[in-house]
């Protein structure tokens, strides 16, 4: 089970206008330029948090939009922006959905605060469809920088990842690494589901 982190839940509904929230939107940015939304696509936000993306996304596209997070107060915020999508409290891990029934999975500012990553990994495999996508965005710190940080907070924040270090983890589970986009401290790191799995 993913540990609560509960300075969240207390922030959420501040944390769109917080500095995390604030902080963030170069990571949504991100996301919203390069990710392929269709008419009609499922889309799972995992670690939606307060549901800002999905409702963007919708306003992109007519999707059937899923998100999943931890954080009850957190779910609250996203329920209330996203009344008609499904907004569910539960693990990265263990997820309620069937086989290959996503079109899109993303995970923004989420990936490093997962505590099994490869279980995600194994888990984002199972609910793709074949051809489907996964778009993780997370901080892109310089090889120093990330080396103190997962040091020093991989038991408080998570651990971070260079996107080489993300290609050869979701690579050795099944993926197809399709590239990765920067800006500035911001990655956002593709992969998709080859047809085979």
């Amino acid at each position: 089970m993913e540990k609560r982190d509960f300075k969240f839940d207390k922030r959420a509904d501040k944390y769109d206008d917080h500095f995390e929230g604030r902080m963030s939107r170069r990571f949504y940015e991100l996301l919203y330029k390069y990710i392929g939304l269709k008419k009609g696509d499922r889309v799972l936000d995992v670690g939606c948090g307060t549901g800002t993306i999905l409702k963007t996304f919708s306003e992109f596209e007519n999707i059937e939009g899923h998100g999943i997070d931890v954080e009850p107060q957190m779910l609250s915020v996203a329920r209330s922006k996203c009344p008609d999508m499904d907004i569910r409290e539960c693990s990265c891990e263990d997820t309620p959905y069937g086989d290959s029934y996503f079109d899109t999975l993303t995970a923004c500012m989420a990936y490093h605060h997962f505590p099994d990553k490869d279980a995600f990994a194994k888990e984002a495999l199972r609910l793709l469809k074949p051809n489907g996508r996964l778009y993780i965005a997370d901080p892109a710190f310089p090889h120093p920088v990330r080396k103190v940080l997962n040091l020093m907070c991989r038991n408080i924040n998570g651990e971070f990842f260079s996107s080489q270090e993300m290609r050869s983890r979701f690579e050795k589970q099944g993926f197809r690494y399709i590239g990765v986009q920067k800006d500035r401290y911001a990655q956002l790191v593709i992969f998709e589901k080859p047809c085979s799995n």
